[in-house]
Formats: C-alpha cells, structure tokens, sequence
C-alpha cells in the first residue's frame, strides 16, 4: 500500500519535480527502454504534459482514450489530432519515428543470412505492418541465399478482407528472380487467428508458387503482440 501510494504523490508532481530515479529518461539510460511502462515511453515523446498535467498524466490520458498504444500508433491524422496535447506536428514526427524503426529492421534484412534469424524478420514485418487501419498484404521476396531482395505491399483491401491473386505474386516474384517469399498480412482488429479464409489463400499461393519452383517460406498474421507464424503452427 505504501509503494502504491508513493507512486500516486509521485505522478501527481511535475516530472522535473520526481525522484531522478522515478524519471522516464534517466530510467532508459539507467535500464534500457524496455524497462518503461507504455504511458512512460509515450511521455518521452510528448515531452510536455498540459496546464497541472505531466507528460505521463497525459499519456496515460490518450491511451485511456484510443484504448492501446497500438490503437494511438495507427490512428488516422484526423484522430489523432484531435486528441488533446496532440497537433500536426506530433503527428508527422510520430510517423517519423515509425518510418525510422521500419527502415532500421529493413537494414537488417539486406545482410547475407538475415532470415536465419527470424526475429528480425518478424519486428520488421509488424513494424510495417502494425499500425496500419486497412488490411493489406505484405510480400519479401528472397533470392537463393535468403537475403531480402526486396519488400512490397502488393495488395490492400477494405478493413476486414483483402483480395489477393496468387498469379500477381508468382509475376513479381519472377520478375525478381526470387528464390523463396514469405508473406505478411494484417487483422486491424488485433486478432492475430488465422482465418480459413487466410488458410485457403496461403495453400493457393503456396501451390502456385510450385509451380515455378520458389518456395513459400511462411506466411504471416500481424495484429496485437506477436506476428503468428503459419509455418510454426504446420499449415505450411
């Protein structure tokens, strides 16, 4: 109960006014930033809170209000603009921000090997793919030592469906003299549960694929928390 109450007198004061050891910054440089909680690295972003508000009050303001981070990340310009404390100008530096992470796991994937890894392959699709609202499909097409030739989004639909065709896949990836793909797609609703739907389409591009020789490597379902592998559950 003590604890509990330290932490309420704590983030009634102005951040400048907390224990250094309590601070959002210096809590990073001390323990990393995954030591934060989800309204605390919003903070960092902000940077300031509003009339009697720190940064953290209204962080944890807008999580309340757009009911995730995940849901903040992805919100449209006019939602997200109209939430209190935010602007414009937050909203092009938090899609900076979200480009910056995506090009960095990118990198990653141009070295010799890098899908011997498949952690990084997996921040790299959810990172592209996470915050988007309307579904689309997500393709990596990989040569013969599995470096990343090239990542397109070939395919966008409404919300809830996405039409794909597997013979635009098998093109591009020809086109690109891919040895292997794997592909990605988002559930805007955060249900990362493949659908029989996502099954069917899966086993259709994986046969087409066959065909030319070049192999389907996996197929991905990005939603909230952790990208699920088809290949991991065996329907590959």
């Amino acid at each position: 109960m003590a604890g509990a109450k330290r932490r309420a007198i704590v983030a009634a004061m102005s951040i400048r006014d907390w224990p250094e050891q309590e601070r959002p910054r210096e809590r990073v440089l001390k323990h990393g930033a995954g030591a934060l909680s989800d309204a605390e690295l919003l903070a960092i972003f902000l940077r300031t809170g509003s009339r009697g508000r720190s940064a953290v009050d209204l962080a944890r303001d807008l999580l309340q209000r757009f009911g995730s981070l995940g849901a903040l990340l992805s919100a449209s310009h006019a939602d997200f603009t109209a939430a209190p404390g935010l602007g414009a100008a937050k909203y092009v530096q938090l899609q900076a921000v979200l480009e910056l992470a995506r090009r960095h796991y990118a990198a990653g994937l141009h070295e010799p090997d890098a899908f011997n890894h498949p952690e990084l392959a997996r921040r790299f699709i959810q990172a592209t793919l996470s915050t988007r609202q309307r579904e689309g499909m997500l393709c990596l097409f990989l040569n013969n030592r599995h470096t990343l030739i090239k990542d397109e989004l070939l395919f966008e639909g409404t919300i809830d469906q996405t039409t794909v065709h597997p013979r635009e896949i098998v093109k591009r990836a020809l086109a690109l003299n891919a040895a292997a793909v794997i592909l990605a797609h988002n559930h805007p609703s955060g249900h990362t549960e493949p659908s029989q739907a996502d099954r069917a389409i899966t086993a259709r591009i994986r046969e087409a694929l066959a065909l030319v020789d070049i192999r389907l490597l996996d197929h991905f379902v990005v939603g909230t928390g952790e990208p699920l592998s088809l290949a991991e559950r065996g329907w590959l």
